[in-house]
């Protein structure tokens, strides 16, 4: 899928359409300080030792894509806010 760099969209900051510049935003590495949740590490507590999966296996194939992350930064208040994801195998900006 194409989409343009500039397009306009209402600023919740100016409250008003204003012209945007489109971005894909990346998603951000865990910390180094809490690397996992708590219910990853309840999760492993219960996988230790003897005993059987703790749940039923899930079933048929997980989802083919991943939604996108697209920032919108306002050209007049330099603000940033994202617009609602959406699933697509590709993803370019023109």
């Amino acid at each position: 899928m194409k989409a343009p760099k500039l397009v306009n969209a209402y600023c919740p900051k100016c409250r008003k359409h204003t012209q945007h510049t489109m971005k894909l935003v990346k998603k951000r590495a865990r910390s180094s300080a809490r690397p996992e949740s708590q219910s990853q590490r309840r999760f492993k507590r219960i996988m230790a030792g003897y005993g059987g999966f703790p749940r039923p296996k899930p079933k048929g194939e997980g989802k083919q894509t991943k939604k996108l992350n697209i920032g919108l930064i306002c050209k007049v208040c330099n603000k940033q806010h994202q617009r609602k994801g959406f699933r697509a195998k590709k993803f370019e900006l023109v």
